[in-house]
C-alpha cells in the first residue's frame, strides 16, 4: 500500500511540474503566442504549423486547447481557423514526450535549488526562468521515481492483475489510456507513467502504444470542459478534437502490432521507443487531415451544428 501512495504522489509531482513548468514558459511568451494564434492562422496549414510551435512551447496540447477555445469564445477566431490548429497541438504534444525521455538526473538538484532561488526575485522573465527550471526538475524527478516503483507496484495482487489484462488486450490497454487520462487530465503524465513501466520490462510496446492512442482521446475532455458556456463555435471546436482524436486512433488502432515491430527500428530503449511511436501516429494522422481541413469543418458544423 506504500508502494501505492508514494505512486500517487509521484503523479502529483508529476502533473505539479508541468503545470509550473508550462506557468513559466507562458509567462516568457504567452502573449506573444497568442497572437501568433491569431494573426498565422489563415489557412489550415498555417493552423498546423502554429498550432505545432505553440504546443511545442508550452508543452501542453491542452493548455493551447483551451488558449483556442477562450480566443473562439472572445470571437477573436473562428472555429474554421481552429481546425488545424487543432491538428498542430497534437503533433506539438510529442516534443514534450520526446522531452522526457532525456537523462539529466545530475542536473535535477542543482537546477531544483537555481529555480527556488530565481523565483524568489523580482525581475518578471527571471522568476519565469525559475519556474522552468523548477517545473523540469519536478517532471524529471517523478519520471524517476516511476521507473524506480514499477517492478514494486506490479507486484501488488490486483496491479498484477491488471497488468497481464493489458498485455493480452489492446482495446483494454485503449481504454485504460483514456480512463487515466480523462481523470488527471494529461496524456504526457499518462505516458510518462508507461515509460516507467516500459523501462522496467512490465509492459510490452505494444500495450505501451495502445495505452498512449487512448491517451490522446482521454486530452479531449479538458477542451470538451472549457468550451463548456463558450457558445456554439466553441463546442464545434471541442467537437472537432474530439472527432479527429477517436478517427486517428481507429484508423491506428490495427497497425499497433505493426508499429509494435518498428519501434525496435526506431530507438534501443522502449521509453524512446513509444515517444517516437507517438511522433509518427500524431504526424501522420494530422498530415492526412490537413488538405480536408475545410471540408472536415463543414461536416463538424453540419453534425453539431
Amino acid at each position: 500500500m506504500l508502494y501505492l501512495f508514494l505512486f500517487i504522489f509521484l503523479i502529483t509531482i508529476f502533473i505539479i511540474g508541468m503545470t509550473i513548468l508550462r506557468t513559466g514558459l507562458f509567462n516568457v511568451s504567452g502573449d506573444s503566442l497568442k497572437g501568433w494564434i491569431l494573426k498565422l492562422t489563415d489557412t489550415p496549414w498555417k493552423g498546423l504549423l502554429v498550432g505545432t510551435i505553440v504546443t511545442g512551447i508550452l508543452q501542453s496540447s491542452s493548455a493551447v486547447m483551451v488558449m483556442t477555445i477562450g480566443l473562439i469564445s472572445a470571437r477573436m477566431l473562428t472555429f474554421r481557423r481552429s481546425i488545424g490548429i487543432i491538428l498542430g497541438t497534437n503533433i506539438g504534444t510529442t516534443f514534450t514526450t520526446e522531452f522526457i525521455t532525456f537523462n539529466i538526473d545530475s542536473l535535477l538538484i542543482p537546477m531544483a535549488i537555481i529555480g527556488t532561488l530565481l523565483i524568489f526575485w523580482n525581475n518578471q522573465k527571471v522568476k519565469s526562468v525559475g519556474f522552468i527550471f523548477l517545473g523540469i526538475s519536478f517532471v524529471f524527478s517523478a519520471m524517476t521515481g516511476f521507473e524506480y516503483l514499477a517492478n514494486p507496484i506490479a507486484s501488488l495482487p490486483y496491479i498484477e492483475e491488471s497488468i497481464y489484462k493489458l498485455n493480452d488486450s489492446y482495446i483494454y490497454s485503449v481504454l485504460v489510456g483514456i480512463v487515466i487520462t480523462s481523470i488527471i487530465q494529461s496524456s504526457t503524465a499518462t505516458t510518462g507513467i508507461i515509460m516507467g513501466f516500459l523501462s522496467s520490462d512490465i509492459l510490452t510496446i505494444g500495450s505501451g502504444i495502445a495505452i498512449m492512442l487512448g491517451s490522446n482521446v482521454g486530452t479531449c475532455v479538458t477542451a470538451f470542459i472549457a468550451s463548456i458556456g463558450g457558445g456554439k463555435e466553441s463546442k464545434l471546436c471541442a467537437y472537432a478534437h474530439i472527432w479527429l482524436n477517436v478517427i486517428g486512433v481507429l484508423s491506428f488502432y490495427p497497425l499497433i502490432n505493426y508499429l509494435a515491430e518498428l519501434a525496435p527500428l526506431l530507438a534501443s530503449e522502449p521509453d524512446v521507443q513509444l515517444a517516437h511511436i507517438s511522433v509518427v501516429f500524431n504526424v501522420i494522422s494530422s498530415l492526412l487531415v490537413v488538405p480536408f481541413a475545410n471540408l472536415f469543418a463543414r461536416f463538424i458544423t453540419k453534425i453539431h451544428g
